[in-house]
């Protein structure tokens, strides 16, 4: 199937990290033009040179997105180097492991601006480009704990979710200019972040993180943790000329795993 994004030009967030990464291999196997953002300069040298090995035309950008100060530039070089952005993929680092209760109010506000006013600055800054060309796609990753709040994860559950009534509310205004806006949310995927996780509840609980992992599998209807590439190809689908009739939805890539309608 020709998901229709040759020579598109893609901002993938995160492209240095294991989802960003697939992310940005699935996009580069359909032809388009991607550039990459990651406050890792190693993760995103490693990601660049495996979609030019795919003949992607590619250009990095170190980017910290707590910095909304960076937006303009970083964009400005895209356009000027690569084109217009044509999709973007909003896939933001996770603030760490703590309850609901009792954070101090300076931590909320570090991980907001991050993982959701960065988000929503930057598409901002996207969306005259999208609209002038009558086509444009928006795609955010959260998290399964948007659905079904997970334990321990308090400002990660309350933040990605906020993204969620934004994309909604979103994908209604922009809908007749051609563009989609969609949340797309990983269940348990085999990431470095979802190893930490394992590890920190091993860590709490004292036990094995093998157990933990034999534990977490064992609760997913698919009995495996999904791997990276599942993911990297849902996204791409959800970016292409394909998808042109999903718009303002939630999609879920979990393997079953939330047991909810």
């Amino acid at each position: 199937m020709d998901l229709g994004l040759k020579d598109k030009v893609a901002l993938v967030l995160g492209a240095g990290g294991g989802l960003g990464g697939a992310i940005a291999r699935s996009l580069a196997a359909e032809g388009a033009k991607l550039a990459l953002a990651d406050v890792s300069a190693e993760g995103l040298a490693r990601i660049a040179a495996e979609v030019k090995g795919l003949g992607a035309e590619a250009i990095t950008l170190e980017w910290d997105l707590a910095d909304l100060a960076a937006i303009e530039t970083n964009v400005a070089r895209i356009e000027a180097e690569l084109g217009p952005v044509q999709v973007l993929v909003n896939n933001t680092g996770g603030p760490p492991p703590t309850p609901a209760a009792g954070q101090d109010p300076a931590l909320w506000a570090k991980h907001f601006n991050a993982m959701v006013l960065s988000v929503i600055a930057l598409t901002d800054r996207v969306l005259p480009g999208m609209k002038a060309a009558g086509w444009g796609r928006v795609v955010t990753s959260t998290s399964s704990g948007v659905v079904a709040p997970i334990p321990n994860l308090g400002i990660s559950n309350a933040l990605r979710s906020t993204l969620l009534g934004w994309s909604k509310t979103l994908s209604r205004e922009v809908a007749r200019d051609g563009i989609t806006a969609n949340i797309i949310l990983p269940g348990r995927i085999a990431t470095s972040r979802i190893r930490f996780l394992d590890e920190q509840k091993a860590k709490r609980e004292g036990r094995d993180v093998a157990q933990v992992e034999a534990e977490s599998t064992g609760s997913i209807p698919a009995g495996r943790y999904g791997e990276p590439q599942e993911y990297g190809d849902a996204v791409a689908f959800l970016a292409s000329t394909r998808a042109s009739y999903i718009n303002g939805s939630v999609i879920r890539v979990d393997g079953g795993l939330i047991a909810s309608i």
